[in-house]
Order: C-alpha cells, then structure tokens, then sequence
C-alpha cells in the first residue's frame, strides 16, 4: 500500500491542473485567477484540453471536477478541469518551452483568444450595424 501512495505522488509530481478560473480575467486573485490580468481571457473553459493538445502535452479533461473556490456556482462551464502531463516518468520535461505550470498558463492564455472559434463570434458582427453606428456626426448638437 505504500508503494501505491508513493507512486501517486510522483505521478502528482508529472501532472499539473487547470482550472478555467486560473485564466479567467474575469476573476480576481482572491476568486481563483493564477495568471497576471493583463494576460488572462475571458471565459476560458475546456478548450484548455484543445490548446495543451495541439502543441504536444498530454494533457485529458476531467468532467464533473469543481474548483474549490467555485463550488457554489452551479453553472457548467465551470465544472471541468484539465490535468496536463509535464514530465515524463524518469523526471524529465515533455516539452522543453514548458517547464513550469505557469508556463503552460501563459502559453494558453495567449493561445485561446486567436482560436478559430473566438475570433468567428467576433467577426459575426453585421458590418452595416457597424458602419452604421460610427457614422453619426454632431451627436448631441441641435440643428438650427
């Protein structure tokens, strides 16, 4: 029984966990948010399992696994959390850019906002709509 204790704990040792509250800019410190604002995005939910995969990591979603700092907050984006493998086996890096969990943070915190799937709800935008609003000139003034 010792042996699988200690096994689980260098296998704790390979694995970090994010939260989507880690790099949520809509979060305060005391809230959850591990990252600097400036660099954080809002909203981030599992597409963290996505961004961790494509560049290499191992990494799996965990459904169901409320952060602690959350447990009140019933809605269901908030309910998932990604476990990513840093190291292998005998203790080294997977991928050299990653040493640390802060590392992968800020990777995929710059990574989420220039998916495919941000940027179309952005580009969705009616364009007359807006050239439309931009076009009022004199807002505010009375015509004589």
């Amino acid at each position: 029984m010792a042996c699988a204790a200690a096994k689980s704990l260098a296998d704790q040792d390979r694995f970090i966990c994010i939260y989507p509250a880690y790099l949520n800019n809509k979060k305060t410190i005391a809230e959850g948010r591990r990252i600097h604002i400036s660099k954080a995005v809002e909203n981030p939910t599992a597409m963290i399992q996505d961004v961790c995969s494509a560049v290499g990591l191992n990494a799996f979603l965990e459904k169901n696994q409320i952060y602690s700092r959350e447990w009140m907050n019933h809605d269901v984006q908030y309910r998932d959390r990604v476990q990513v493998q840093l190291k292998q086996e005998d203790g080294s890096l997977c991928l050299v850019q990653f040493p640390s969990w802060k590392s992968v943070m800020l990777y995929v915190a710059e990574i989420i906002p220039k998916l495919k799937i941000r940027t179309q709800k952005t580009d969705s935008a009616d364009p007359s709509l807006l050239q439309g609003e931009g076009s009022k000139k004199g807002k505010g003034k009375k015509k004589k």
